[in-house]
């Protein structure tokens, strides 16, 4: 009887995780400040965006298992702010022009075309280099200093188009 040589076992597919073990515990890290899981949605979030400058699909998946809620709870946050990119990471820097009614009559409008001409980009692109996504944002709410931006966590205030320029060159 001729002995039969069975296939090896397929490999198991393997699924590299996206979350650092150091952003799990920056993630842990909220759990006993808030009511419940859910509620660490939106700063798991933030965690993962600050490490990887977006959320792709399965940092939600991977976010969603943490927290023991379903993939769609987490999306569902990620996607009602427009903070959070999920296509492809942004810029080192990411900057938003306000262009609300206190900006845009401040000429928050005509800053944002400035950068953009400068940068050689458009709203919501990211420069070749890599180092500046600028995108415009409904409201900064910092009114008194229109028009102003905000890049990464600084704001910018009372922007003229001088010191956009200076900003650019600091990149």
């Amino acid at each position: 009887m001729p002995t039969e040589n069975p296939l090896p076992a397929a490999p198991e597919p393997v699924s590299e995780r996206l979350l650092t073990p150091a952003m799990v515990e920056e993630i842990r890290a909220f759990f006993p400040r808030y009511p419940n899981r859910l509620a660490v949605t939106l700063p798991a979030l933030h965690v993962v965006n600050e490490h990887l400058r977006y959320v792709p699909l399965q940092a939600v998946v991977e976010v969603a298992e943490l927290l023991e809620l379903h993939p769609s709870q987490v999306q569902d946050t990620l996607s009602f702010y427009g903070l959070f990119k999920q296509d492809a990471p942004g810029g080192e820097v990411r900057a938003w022009v306000c262009r609300s009614i206190s900006c845009a009559l401040r000429g928050g409008e005509e800053l944002l075309d400035h950068l953009c001409e400068k940068a050689q980009i458009h709203p919501g692109e990211t420069t070749a280099d890599g180092k500046l996504t600028l995108e415009y944002a409904e409201c900064l709410g910092a009114c008194e200093y229109a028009p102003c931006m905000l890049a990464n966590q600084t704001l910018h205030k009372s922007v003229s188009k001088e010191q956009a320029d200076a900003f650019l060159k600091s990149l």
